[in-house]
């Protein structure tokens, strides 16, 4: 059962004290940084299973495919006992977490699904990777869909987008801004090479919701939501790191404001962090950076998994108040200057050679400062992580298939949707377009002939019309027809 006033979030300990978070610092977001097999996994499983035992859902992104041994409880050994007694865990309750696993592919969790329009222009343009001018022009694309109320749920209503935009580009350009065909056939191209990647199965419906990841069990705990990404981030590290954005962007739009809570409402762990930065406009990386500060207030906690500090912006940095830092290597003059950035970001001990610690640190060991009762940040140590109540390494396929048998959401993301939107109202407009064409042609002998008042419509006045009656049928969670977006293009207030 989880606690109205939940105790401190233990990290570890030296043998002069105990270092933990305070629920009410956890929404102050945190690092965890650390070289290749330092022990940065076992920190992160520590701390998604405290924040579950608190009350809080969590999200944890498995790219190794080891983290799925957190839904079942550790077994006792000598190593783990010696462990726990050297950080004053003498009574170790070994138990796992309530734990829901999710899989673009569906192949080791449920299948997880989101829509065009809620991704939005900014964060498409980011997976594309498309530059400013393309990006322009996705943009336009997604104010035309959304003021007609055409909504944008997979690729192929995308792709009828451009194919609508790029034929009415006079009457567009106007409007929006000059449309060109050679930024219409760069995305067009990219839209192939992300389809070939799985982009199918990363767009459409049913999608997942907030709702889904904001869950806790009958006992109180909040569920871990286990992203398996090994296969993801292989194939598309963009596509990773941009669902990460989304839920980010969700967040951030969704939640109302709740001020100093006693403890967060959801932790986002961000593992390989540096994906997120990694070749992103700066007027987006200033976006992220105004979330990340603002998003505190709504109860959510970021935390930032990497190999080094150097990975994560300044202006972000500055922003993580709970700081892990395992062990570095300092065998190049990068490497170097990660060590001496790493511990430059500490408040200084007196009794504590920093920066000589950081390549000292043992697996399993590490630097520690976070956030006292009053946000201060409390002066570095070196101290042991303490074990994990749960199993340390991936649990077996069939214990994995189990649980997603037992899940509350089995069944739910199976079977894909395809409902009206703006590929099958766009097919429409074409059809329609056709049989008008075919209406008014006459004999060579009757051409003279006026034609009847209907025929004189243009075909976009009466498209109008058809897509407004459409879009009530088929407008579901978009509220009108006059789509807001937040700051990082996802849709708000839904």
């Amino acid at each position: 059962m989880t606690d109205t006033n939940p105790s401190p979030l233990l990290l570890g300990a030296n043998s002069a004290l105990r270092v933990a978070i305070e629920p009410r610092m956890a929404n102050r977001h945190g690092l965890v940084a650390g070289a290749t097999g330092t022990g940065k996994t076992i920190t992160l499983q520590v701390m998604a299973q405290a924040f579950s035992d608190m009350g809080v859902p969590v999200l944890v992104p498995d790219i190794k495919g080891d983290f799925s041994g957190i839904a079942k409880p550790g077994v006792m050994s000598e190593r783990l006992q010696q462990r726990a007694t050297l950080v004053g865990l003498d009574d170790l309750q070994l138990n796992g977490a309530p734990t829901v696993f999710w899989d673009v592919y569906g192949e080791h969790g449920h299948p997880l699904r989101l829509t065009m329009a809620d991704f939005g222009p900014i964060m498409l343009a980011r997976l594309l990777n498309l530059n400013e001018t393309q990006s322009g022009v996705l943009q336009v694309l997604f104010k035309v869909a959304d003021e007609n109320g055409w909504l944008l749920l997979d690729l192929k209503d995308l792709r009828a987008m451009l194919t609508y935009v790029n034929d009415n580009r006079s009457e567009i350009g106007p409007k929006y801004g000059n449309v060109s065909p050679a930024s219409i056939g760069a995305i067009q191209r990219a839209l192939l090479n992300l389809d070939s990647l799985g982009g199918d199965q990363l767009f459409g419906e049913p999608a997942v919701t907030l709702d889904d990841f904001m869950q806790t069990n009958q006992q109180g705990q909040g569920v871990v939501n286990i992203l398996h990404a090994s296969r993801l981030y292989r194939d598309s590290p963009l596509a990773y790191s941009s669902i990460l954005l989304w839920l980010l962007s969700e967040l951030f739009e969704q939640l109302p404001e709740v001020g100093d809570a006693d403890k967060p409402r959801f932790v986002l762990f961000f593992d390989e962090a540096h994906l997120l930065f990694k070749d992103t406009p700066k007027s987006l990386v200033d976006r992220i950076e105004q979330v990340v500060r603002l998003i505190r207030s709504k109860g959510v906690g970021v935390y930032f998994i990497t190999q080094s500090p150097l990975d994560v912006p300044e202006a972000i940095l500055g922003q993580l108040g709970n700081r892990v830092q395992h062990a570095l290597r300092a065998f190049t003059p990068r490497d170097q200057k990660a060590v001496r950035t790493a511990a430059q970001t500490f408040r200084s001990n007196p009794g504590l050679d920093t920066e000589s610690a950081i390549t000292e640190l043992g697996v399993g060991e590490a630097l520690v400062s976070v956030l006292d009762s009053k946000g201060v940040p409390t002066p570095v140590q070196r101290v042991l992580i303490r074990p994990p109540a749960s199993q340390m390494g991936p649990i077996s396929d069939q214990e994995r298939s189990t649980l997603l048998q037992r899940s509350v959401l089995a069944g739910v993301f199976d079977r894909q949707l395809d409902r009206e939107s703006a590929y099958e109202i766009l097919q429409q407009q074409a059809a329609r377009a056709l049989s008008e064409e075919t209406v008014v042609t006459r004999p060579q002998s009757e051409a003279r002939q006026p034609r009847r008042p209907a025929a004189e419509k243009s075909v976009l006045g009466d498209i109008a019309t058809q897509v407004g009656r459409s879009a009530m049928r088929t407008i579901g969670t978009q509220l009108g027809r006059q789509i807001m977006r937040g700051l990082l293009g996802s849709l708000r207030g839904r």
